[in-house]
């Protein structure tokens, strides 16, 4: 399996009280980086969102990893828990529900 590296991550919540966080990362092996953004009312219902991290890229490639992120629940969970630890909360995930 393609090593996954995290390039940045940050979660805040919004006006609306809600966590809106990304993570950016690279997969070994594909021409671009990808950004997935959360969204949550509650921290523990997530709906999220996968783009290209700048310039587009392969759209095959981009297939295979949203196909990959939504069969893995442990690399959502990794990516996920980065734009986590990387925000305000910093350590103190008790906001977040598993």
């Amino acid at each position: 399996m393609s090593e996954v590296r995290i390039e940045r991550a940050d979660m805040k919540r919004d006006e609306s009280d809600q966590f809106v966080g990304y993570t950016v990362f690279s997969i070994d092996g594909h021409a671009s980086a990808y950004e997935i953004t959360f969204l949550s009312k509650n921290g523990r219902d997530w709906d999220y969102s996968l783009n290209f991290a700048g310039e587009p890229g392969i759209e095959e490639q981009f297939l295979q990893i949203d196909e990959r992120i939504e069969a893995d629940n442990e690399l959502f969970d990794d990516l996920l828990d980065a734009a986590i630890n990387a925000s305000e909360f910093g350590e103190d995930a008790s906001e977040f529900s598993e």
